[in-house]
């Protein structure tokens, strides 16, 4: 069954940025799987539920709302990356950078397009 946030390409992507998370953590250090490891995967995976769930919600308002949280995550997952890298856990994060700007982006573009719905 096809929902309206499947047709968002910012919740695809973000789809797409989880799965690279989970590939790059898996080589993290076993002994970082209850911090660095888990806080990373739980922050990937909380931008396209976040999307998912403000598309599913009734009014503009709480899209932007949940579209904010969902790019909070994002910025919350970028800092993890950073630290990751510090940690030298994965010596090559350019993919996932570029991943996260492209997700960020997106948001940032649905956001402008709903606050410019509001205005008319």
């Amino acid at each position: 069954m096809k929902r309206k946030h499947h047709d968002l390409l910012a919740w695809q992507e973000a789809i797409s940025l989880v799965k690279l998370v989970y590939q790059t953590s898996k080589a993290f250090p076993r002994a970082e799987l209850y911090g660095l490891t888990s806080q990373m995967r739980r922050a990937a995976v909380s931008v396209p539920a976040n999307i998912a769930e403000g598309a599913g919600r009734t009014s503009k308002k709480e899209f932007l709302q949940y579209l904010s949280i969902a790019r909070g995550s994002l910025t919350e997952l970028e800092t993890y990356v950073v630290l990751a890298k510090e940690l030298a856990f994965c010596s090559d994060a350019q993919e996932l950078e570029s991943s996260i700007d492209r997700v960020l982006a997106l948001i940032g573009g649905l956001i402008n397009s709903e606050r410019a719905r509001e205005v008319r």
